[in-house]
């Protein structure tokens, strides 16, 4: 899931940033109004979480003329002041939900991840199941049949898009993207990752799931 927080204040920014590291959210970050906009408008994102109180363009004009090009891109306000006539503009103007400051963080997370699954109809999914493998996306637990195993959290989000994709093979581009969407790394890294996995998800184990198709990427093979 990508997200793009758009956040003038840079100790709050840092402080959202730390708490979605591990998570399956990959955040974008805007520090005005305008740039917030022009990241909205040439990419796509799964939610906006934005701060009304905004240099350049506040947040309820920004959310209105994304509103009036067609972006439906959920959107969760950020305010500090408790007044209804914040909430009830921000609403008006097409924002999903609000929050106000000071926020908690594991609410942020709760809505962001309730508007995402309201806007794509996708629902609750709290497992993935493929093979032997089991994994839980809100506890971040893994099983391989029985077998709980300890991950990453870079391993986790590896295992995670390989069962999604499974049989088929995801790509070393594609998956650097999902790992690293602002700074792609060179492949030697990815190469270590999955070699960290392996060790977790197939070494222990008397048949191998995680396979290295030559020069193009990885799969997990679910049925031999």
């Amino acid at each position: 899931m990508k997200v793009l927080l758009v956040e003038d204040c840079q100790n709050v920014a840092e402080v959202v940033f730390d708490y979605f590291e591990a998570s399956d959210i990959s955040l974008d970050y805007a520090a005005t109004g305008t740039l917030g906009l022009y990241l909205a408008q040439t990419q796509k994102f799964d939610c906006i979480v934005l701060d009304i109180m905004l240099p350049g363009l506040d947040g309820i004009s920004l959310c209105q003329q994304l509103r009036a090009e067609g972006n439906n891109t959920p959107i969760i306000m950020l305010t500090a002041r408790d007044t209804n006539s914040d909430m009830l503009s921000g609403l008006r103007e097409g924002a999903d939900d609000y929050i106000i400051k000071p926020f908690n963080l594991e609410l942020l997370e709760a809505r962001i991840h309730s508007l995402i699954r309201r806007n794509s109809g996708i629902g609750f999914v709290n497992q993935i199941i493929c093979g032997p493998m089991t994994i839980d996306i809100n506890t971040y637990q893994v099983w391989r049949g029985e077998n709980e195993l300890k991950l990453t959290p870079i391993g986790f989000k590896i295992l995670k898009l390989l069962m999604q994709r499974s049989p088929n093979v995801v790509s070393r581009q594609e998956i650097e993207e999902v790992l690293w969407p602002d700074d792609l790394p060179d492949q030697d890294i990815l190469r270590k990752h999955v070699y960290q996995l392996r060790n977790k998800v197939d070494t222990p184990f008397s048949e191998n799931i995680i396979e290295t198709v030559p020069k193009l990427g990885y799969r997990l093979v679910a049925e031999k």
